[in-house]
């Protein structure tokens, strides 16, 4: 039974989820703006919103930056962590969340899947 299980499977076994997850925040972020399909960008909106609070925690203390770049890097590569801790944690110090936004896009003619945009606000 599918009684409380969260998140998307992706077609994938975990490790090969884990890795696609993290390529496509790297991506994100490094791009601000991907397109992909729609149940990918719907997965990892809750992701990049972990992540953008993690970054903005990290501009307190020396030792809650080291915490928190140490747990950024979990989820992004190193460029993208040094762009969230500088660019992102100042543009969004006003929000508390809702980072991103997703838009449907037409299904793509290859095989209909159905492709969003996921952009940050």
């Amino acid at each position: 039974m599918k009684h409380r299980h969260q998140g998307r499977v992706l077609g994938r076994v975990r490790n090969q989820r884990n890795a696609l997850i993290k390529t496509l925040m790297g991506s994100l972020v490094m791009h601000e703006r991907i397109m992909t399909t729609e149940a990918k960008a719907k997965e990892i909106k809750n992701y990049i919103d972990q992540v953008v609070n993690k970054a903005k925690v990290a501009r307190g203390t020396a030792e809650r930056r080291v915490a928190m770049i140490r747990e950024i890097q979990k989820y992004v590569p190193m460029m993208a962590t040094k762009k969230l801790l500088g660019d992102f944690s100042v543009r969004f110090e006003a929000r508390k969340s809702g980072y991103t936004r997703v838009t449907k896009l037409e299904q793509r003619k290859s095989d209909g899947a159905k492709m969003a945009v996921i952009e940050f606000v």
